[in-house]
């Protein structure tokens, strides 16, 4: 790759240089990437704005179009902006103007547009040369002072015209407005926050410039978006991503109830979260309806107008809405996450991820900056003006003489400057005097604006000359700001609101999503597995593979949990709405789920968290595990007994009564109280029976009050009562003896 590599040769070699490629290609692409961060992606701290939006807002400031004034079209302002300042399309240009004056895009408009400019549906914007914009009064605040030196100003791309690098930015719009863009390895996201509140804020730290994030977060308690909504997160959370600079807001829809009369009722959305598009989160909502994932929901209907009206129809009277909204939050974007990333251009040039103090201290340093530029400015104006009405206050003194000197000299201009010691823009503005302005009164105008002036001037010079000073005019200036933005006002008042995610059942939910429907679980002696629908009591129907047959069948529904144990002690968990369709054989249950090769399927049952269940081995150790400790949430399953081949899991039998009977492969059985078998979630177990050689045959679990219960396989019950069962009753863990007269001959209590 470093290798350099010479061209054929031509005719002419003169001017053909040898290049490193990937010397070159590394410079261009970083020149590129830097380019990008700067110059189009990342906002500026100061103004919190992009180029392409502070080009906009200047050339429209430029053209005039003032809150008061007219509107114009937006075609002019894209022409203007193309070709005077941002040498890019005129399509890229006007996307970003529209998106300034989207109230459902920007919190506080920058520009007041007239026409069609999109909607919260997702609807492009009229054509520019139907729309017509001019500026609002934020964009006013961000360009007060532009006029006074505030800031400073570059060539543009052909140097024929010059723009400024940063605006005065009396508005705190990078917080306010909020900002996304993706750079060349970077990316910024910021939402849009309350402008009362920010201000709040500010004045805080201007009293205090050591406050932490935690105290500004009792000004700014969280992001305040366009659309409104509901945020959910709690204040730990928002505290830290406004301290690192990265984190999230999870947002929901705010919804309401209406009732209808006869306990019916809807579910009405009036807010939606931002940047979620109407029309399209409705289409998601309806192809879930379609695909029966929400099966409590019977409706959906967009009764939007001005204000957004979503009208959900609930299944029957008796869903309970809470937990409706609950499963539509985890399905559809009625519940998103929006991203807080504040990479922005820390003093125009360097991109860094900056916490919420700091992004504020930046916009406070900047004001003040602002105001000592602007006060200077207005201080040599001062002196300019001072100069010249000291001037023509020499000449009113001395009128007759400046006449007769007019009226005689040649060259009246070095005259008068010898005469008096004048200096040449003083005697410019004398011989430039209007006859008019001769009379009497003129003086006293004079001498008045001469004191006023230096009144002024003295009051800047100490302003310059405190910081004390300088801090308080900035406090006045942002207070001034939060009187125009405050919370009692429409456009001030705060739109997101901060709740916490309300306590669901979350097995509720889960099964809120799951249409329900009867299935029969199917399982073969190879372990394939299939769901036919509807509850199917004859099994004899069933077809399997060559070579295969029926391990297990049992009826379930689809929003039922289906555990499966296997010989190695592994036990997993489906759901009854995930499993294979009837038709065929089904799957493997290896391809659903990660079953080692040399393990079986034991068992598989309906969950039941209010059970129990006691787990064998074939060697006869045992545990009793509760059902709940069973349940596994991925593929790998969980571990619950301890075995190692050639030793196996034997038995599953669910926990009742209060003793447990156990059957050797020898032929003995042994009695003995429930109590004496521990209850963990995972290990070995204990033993329940000893044994010379052979292992266990079968188990149960009985009261002995109600006696000891099997059949033969001619189908007899047999039943021994506590009595009769005397000479079978020892402790855990012993031999015990031959089994009773009539017991199968199979060694299992069900024939």
């Amino acid at each position: 790759m470093g290798q350099e590599i010479l061209p054929p040769s031509g005719g002419d070699d003169d001017h053909i240089q040898p290049v490193d490629l990937k010397a070159a290609l590394e410079q261009r692409y970083l020149a590129y990437a830097l380019s990008t961060i700067m110059h189009r992606a990342l906002p500026d701290v100061r103004d919190g704005l992009k180029p392409v939006h502070r080009r906009i807002v200047y050339a429209m400031n430029e053209m005039g179009l003032r809150p008061n004034s007219a509107f114009r079209k937006c075609a002019k302002i894209v022409g203007e902006v193309m070709g005077n300042y941002h040498p890019h399309g005129d399509q890229s240009i006007y996307d970003a103007l529209a998106r300034l004056a989207q109230d459902f895009s920007q919190r506080y408009t920058l520009v007041n547009g007239q026409g069609n400019f999109g909607n919260i549906d997702g609807d492009s914007p009229a054509a520019m040369r139907y729309t017509e914009s001019k500026m609002t009064a934020v964009s006013e605040l961000l360009l007060e002072g532009i006029d006074q030196d505030a800031v400073d100003f570059r060539d543009t791309y052909d140097e024929s015209n010059s723009e400024p690098v940063v605006l005065p930015g009396a508005f705190p719009n990078l917080l306010a407005n909020g900002s996304s863009g993706i750079a060349v390895g970077m990316a910024t996201s910021i939402p849009s926050h309350n402008a009362h509140e920010l201000c709040d804020a500010a004045l805080h730290l201007i009293k205090h410039p050591d406050a932490t994030v935690e105290k500004l977060v009792e000004f700014i308690p969280g992001p305040d978006f366009p659309t409104g909504g509901i945020i959910i997160d709690n204040r730990d959370s928002i505290i830290e991503s406004y301290r690192t600079g990265r984190g999230g807001f999870r947002v929901r829809a705010k919804w309401q109830t209406e009732d209808l009369g006869r306990g019916g009722y809807q579910i009405v959305i009036t807010e939606i979260p931002f940047q979620v598009q109407k029309s399209r989160l409705i289409e998601k909502i309806a192809e879930l309806l379609i695909a029966r994932k929400l099966p409590l929901l019977e409706d959906i209907r967009d009764e939007s107008a001005e204000d957004i009206r979503v009208v959900l129809v609930p299944k029957t009277r008796s869903v309970d809405p809470t937990i409706l909204m609950e499963s539509m939050f985890k399905l559809t974007e009625l519940e998103s996450r929006f991203p807080l990333n504040m990479n922005v251009l820390s003093m125009g040039r360097i991109p860094r991820v900056m916490a919420l103090n700091e992004v504020l201290k930046e916009w406070l340093d900047h004001r003040r900056e602002v105001l000592q530029r602007r006060s200077r400015f207005r201080l040599a104006a001062i002196d300019r003006r001072l100069e010249i009405l000291s001037g023509l206050l020499v000449a009113y003194l001395n009128i007759d003489e400046v006449i007769r000197i007019i009226r005689e000299e040649d060259e009246p201009k070095p005259v008068m400057m010898a005469r008096w010691d004048l200096t040449d823009n003083q005697v410019e503005a004398i011989l430039n005097m209007r006859l008019r302005a001769l009379r009497k009164l003129e003086e006293f105008e004079i001498r008045k604006e001469f004191d006023e002036l230096t009144n002024e001037k003295g009051e800047i010079e100490a302003l310059l000359s405190s910081d004390d000073k300088q801090w308080q005019t900035v406090a006045w200036e942002i207070g001034e700001v939060k009187k125009k933005f405050a919370k009692a006002t429409e456009v001030g008042r705060r739109r997101t609101q901060f709740a916490d995610a309300p306590e669901t059942d979350e097995e509720a939910v889960q099964q809120a999503m799951i249409e329900k429907e009867p299935i029969t679980v199917v399982i073969s002696e190879k372990g394939w597995i299939r769901a036919l629908k509807g509850h199917i009591a004859d099994t004899a129907t069933l077809t399997f593979k060559e070579g295969d047959g029926l391990k297990i069948a049992f009826p379930a529904q689809t929003t039922d949990k289906i555990l499966i144990v296997t010989t190695g002690g592994k036990a997993f968990t489906l759901g009854g709405d995930k499993l294979p369709g009837g038709r065929g054989h089904g799957e493997p249950l290896r391809i659903m789920v990660d079953m080692d090769n040399d393990q079986a399927v034991l068992t598989a049952f309906l969950h039941d968290p209010s059970r129990k269940q006691l787990i064998v081995s074939t060697a006869g150790n045992g545990f009793v595990v509760p059902e709940a400790e069973l349940v596994a949430n991925t593929r790998k399953g969980k571990q619950i007994m301890n075995v190692a081949l050639p030793e196996e899991t034997q038995l599953l039998v669910p926990v009742s009564g209060d003793h447990v009977a156990v059957v050797g492969e020898n032929r003995k059985l042994l009695v003995f109280p429930l109590a004496q078998v521990p209850e963990m979630s995972r290990g070995k177990g204990v033993r329940l029976q000893r044994y010379k050689d052979g292992g266990i045959s079968d188990v149960r679990c009985f009261a002995i009050s109600d006696g000891l219960i099997w059949e033969d396989s001619a189908g007899r019950t047999f039943t021994k009562n506590k009595d009769e069962l005397a000479e079978w009753l020892a402790d855990r863990a012993t031999a015990g003896r031959t089994v009773p007269k009539g017991f199968p001959r199979s060694g299992k209590f069900a024939g």
